[in-house]
């Protein structure tokens, strides 16, 4: 069978894409290789989706996947890893060949972990990825934030006028932030900022509650009492395998605008592996319904 459009990744933006390409009479093929709903399954509560007024991760997500199977869409757990152009485009995965006129690749970013042992098992349970997402759910308590650029000292500027106390440990000797950031940081009565220092463990019987940190250059280790951290230390786009079909910027994001367009005609990208500033539940929905509706007619006008 050759699909009309299959759809790499299972994240907020591939599955709005699928209900959008069926909505208009196309035969849809989702593959993912990991969780059905992407990042978002991390979340064990999410208060920013439009027309819910709270829901888990995993409940959004399975709603998601439902509506896309009630609308026709067929889905397949699989790794792809390749694409092959032409005007009939194939899709290589670890499970076989499929072929489709259009492909969207909408495969999203994982959050860059610190690596230390047990850390995949606190997200969710004391980790977070997202201030805008989870910060009020830790109003009046202790979070830290793991990192020192930009998107950490925003966290941490953030969450400093929910939480009571807000730690800022970066590994360097310096924050590496805007110098803007810094100073908004430094006027923050309840931010303390350790620098030189790296994460060395997580404590907590099934929730995090506790974090040892240890001084690069004296090796000494201090134990901090937290009820979460926010861990933003970068992001790695999932894009490796679609080099050939996709312009990649120095960090590894599809170089496409809003428009969801790529250098491959058929081809279309959408959600958090595009290049793009925000990258939220609905900045991601809106790519998958944008890059269908392209992809629609560009099947249409083949």
């Amino acid at each position: 069978m050759i699909y009309d459009i299959i759809i790499v990744g299972a994240g907020p933006a591939g599955l709005t894409a699928a209900l959008y390409a069926r909505r208009a009479n196309k035969t849809v093929l989702v593959m993912e290789k990991g969780a059905f709903g992407g990042q978002i399954t991390y979340s064990p509560k999410v208060e920013n989706i439009p027309g819910f007024i709270s829901l888990t991760g995993n409940e959004f997500a399975d709603k998601l996947v439902e509506q896309v199977l009630e609308q026709g869409a067929d889905i397949e757990p699989c790794e792809v890893t390749e694409i092959k152009d032409g005007k009939i485009k194939t899709v290589v995965t670890d499970s076989g060949e499929y072929e489709c006129k259009a492909v969207i690749i909408a495969t999203g970013a994982k959050h860059r972990l610190p690596g230390v042992k047990g850390d995949a098992d606190y997200i969710g349970n004391g980790i977070s990825f997202c201030a805008v997402c989870d910060g009020a759910f830790y109003e009046n308590k202790t979070v830290a934030v793991l990192g020192g650029g930009n998107s950490a000292l925003q966290e941490a500027i953030l969450l400093s006028d929910l939480a009571s106390k807000v730690y800022v440990i970066q590994n360097l000797d310096f924050l590496t932030g805007e110098k803007k950031l810094q100073e908004r940081l430094s006027e923050k009565s309840n931010v303390e900022i350790i620098t030189g220092a790296t994460l060395f463990a997580l404590h907590g019987e099934g929730e995090l509650n506790k974090i040892t940190i240890e001084k690069t250059a004296t090796g000494e280790k201090l134990s901090l009492d937290i009820d979460g951290l926010f861990v933003a230390i970068g992001l790695i786009p999932q894009n490796e395998a679609f080099a050939n079909v996709l312009s990649l910027d120095n960090y590894g994001y599809a170089d496409s605008e809003e428009n969801c367009l790529t250098k491959t005609e058929g081809v279309f990208v959408a959600g958090d592996c595009r290049k793009k500033r925000i990258r939220q539940v609905a900045t991601a929905c809106a790519d998958g319904a944008i890059a269908a509706l392209a992809a629609c007619d560009y099947v249409d006008a083949l």
